[in-house]
């Protein structure tokens, strides 16, 4: 799939590339990301693709991410409406300030007007909230995004980080008072954290959100840096703030590259594949420091995964989900349609049931 064959984004009538540039490792400020000149490089690279996507946040380098995607749209006479420009409230630039950051109507109004500023722009395609604010009421949260919409200053709304629940109460309170919905979630996701799949996978395919997965290569560790045993540094600078992998991990580490092996590819490529592969991904989160680790990610677009080559991964990567998870895909079915196929899933007949 190349990056200019575009998808719908939830329920909406948003159309972006099948991956999107993530910029927090644009600006150096924080020791591990990447300077102005190489920001705005894989900027043009992504664009120079067909590339349509480009994802920020408030917090991200401090602000100075949004400040490097401004400058560079400004600079390079960028046709603004031609891309989709995303970014993040909730995190606070200004500690000590109880109303500097969160989610209700006086931090969300001001996070805006400061974010636009940043960007050089006049509205942002789609407004997140980056985490979960448990004192704010959503409905208040829910009101103000309806009002940036009316404004004008945002288009759409997604959520981030938040659990399912209270995302699903969120999208039922929207319906009902008619105001913007949430079009998409931002959640972690990869073949090294799976437990999304729960709760919050089938949530967003019910109630009409696009799947946005960050972290697919699991800040690193699935691009095929890592190997068991390996001593000293691998070329990644972020190794103190997320740790290595654990001996758990590398059981999926060397899965992953030994189909990488099989196709004449990277694992970053596989891995990138195996995410877009899932049921309910629209639009995958990639994020690089330098210009050919872009290109790399860009490649992933090229790998087609086998139905063996994707049940391999599938199951050696199968998480622990949270009750009901497991009482749903396996019982549940079992004691309702025993020894029936529906919808191309067949059933045994649970033995118990029998007498």
């Amino acid at each position: 799939m190349p990056l200019d064959h575009f998808i719908t984004l939830g329920r909406s009538g948003l159309r972006v590339s099948p991956l999107c540039l993530g910029t927090m490792t644009f600006g150096e400020d924080f020791g591990w990301g990447a300077s102005e000149e190489d920001s705005h490089a894989m900027l043009s690279a992504y664009l120079d693709h067909g590339g349509n996507f480009v994802d920020t946040a408030n917090i991200y380098t401090g602000g100075h991410s949004e400040r490097i995607i401004g400058d560079y749209l400004r600079q390079r006479d960028v046709r603004r409406d031609g891309i989709v420009l995303s970014t993040k409230f909730y995190c606070s630039l200004f500690p000590g300030d109880p109303n500097g950051g969160g989610a209700g109507r006086k931090a969300l109004l001001q996070q805006c007007e400061a974010s636009l500023k940043r960007l050089q722009t006049d509205y942002i395609d789609i407004y997140w909230l980056h985490n979960w604010d448990q004192t704010t009421p959503v409905e208040e949260t829910l009101r103000g995004l309806d009002d940036l919409v009316t404004a004008g200053k945002i288009r759409y709304v997604g959520f981030s980080d938040i659990p399912a629940w209270k995302t699903a109460e969120a999208q039922t309170i929207a319906h009902f008072r008619g105001w913007a919905p949430i079009i998409a979630l931002q959640l972690e996701y990869s073949l090294l954290e799976r437990t999304s799949e729960g709760e919050l996978f089938p949530m967003a395919q019910a109630l009409g959100m696009g799947i946005m997965p960050w972290s697919p290569l699991k800040s690193g560790f699935l691009s095929g840096k890592f190997k068991r045993g390996t001593k000293g540094d691998v070329d990644t600078k972020r190794t103190g703030l997320v740790g290595i992998p654990s001996e758990a991990d590398y059981d999926v580490i060397e899965a992953l590259a030994a189909v990488a092996s099989e196709l004449g590819a990277s694992s970053a490529s596989v891995a990138l594949a195996w995410v877009r592969s899932r049921a309910g991904v629209s639009s995958t989160l990639i994020g690089a420091r330098r210009v050919d680790q872009l290109k790399a990610n860009l490649d992933s677009l090229n790998v087609t995964l086998s139905a063996e080559q994707i049940k391999k991964l599938d199951d050696i990567s199968k998480p622990k989900l949270n009750f009901p998870a497991e009482n749903n895909e396996m019982l549940a079915p079992m004691i309702g349609f025993p020894g029936t196929t529906i919808d191309g899933r067949t059933v045994p007949s649970a033995s118990r049931l029998a007498a």
